[in-house]
């Protein structure tokens, strides 16, 4: 079973997401058969590469939203993201553009660390106040990843894996996302936003059955099904039938 994860780095929501999602495959039967692929997203790529301002400055200024407001959201994001183990900092969130830090996803991507490497840029940006846009911080994690540095290195100076983050931002188009996080099943189920961790159960469940239907075996179609019957015929009462 694959799922699919759009998300951006730069989203509070996304990252209560992951978590309550992790909680829930952690609990599933059969989550060694299940692949997750993070995919990308920006919700504002216009954001520049280094906003000179904060968080509450930005959403205040570019979003027409009343600091007080701003503040209000924070404050109840942060409660969510507390109950989730999470120790979010808004007041020291670098506003910065994430399309280099979603190239640095791919490559990891790349060398089977992809989880590790969005898990780390989603504390970095909301726990510890990091740049998810300076170059310098991005080398570090890709440093800290294991990753070559010359590959690393041509996330700077090349245009390496801009296309595959393009090509997630048009699949997402395509599939009709318009916030994230977005969760998609086997392509087949869609759950928006950073859902309770019994919502994601119940789809893990409900995509696996119909993946992995129950198959009755017999020797003909029906063969068994009226011996069955009469058996049980004999030995249920008003009770019901013992098992």
């Amino acid at each position: 079973m694959k799922i699919e994860i759009w998300s951006d780095i730069a989203c509070p929501w996304c990252y209560i997401g992951k978590r309550r999602f992790e909680a829930a495959l952690a609990e599933f039967p059969h989550r060694d058969q299940v692949e997750v692929q993070w995919r990308s997203y920006q919700l504002d790529p216009s954001v520049p590469a280094h906003y000179d301002g904060t968080e509450l400055d930005y959403l205040s200024k570019r979003k027409g939203m009343a600091p007080g407001q701003v503040t209000q959201m924070f404050d109840h994001v942060a409660a969510q993201a507390k109950g989730e183990g999470l120790n979010y900092r808004f007041d020291a969130v670098v506003v910065a553009n994430s399309f280099t830090a979603h190239r640095l996803i791919h490559l990891a991507a790349a060398h089977g660390k992809q989880d590790v490497a969005k898990e780390r840029l989603l504390s970095d940006h909301f726990e510890h106040g990091k740049d998810i846009g300076s170059p310098d911080y991005l080398a570090s994690v890709g440093a800290d990843l294991g990753l070559d540095a010359a590959d690393v290195a041509q996330l700077f100076s090349t245009d390496k894996y801009a296309d595959d983050v393009r090509r997630d931002f048009a699949e997402a188009r395509a599939l009709g996302i318009s916030g994230v996080p977005f969760f998609v099943i086997d392509r087949k189920y869609g759950l928006s936003g950073a859902q309770p961790a019994a919502s994601f159960t119940m789809a893990l469940e409900q995509a696996w059955q119909e993946s992995h239907p129950l198959v009755m075996v017999g020797d003909k179609p029906g063969a068994n099904q009226e011996g069955a019957q009469a058996d049980n015929a004999e030995v249920c009462g008003p009770d019901g039938c013992p098992v």
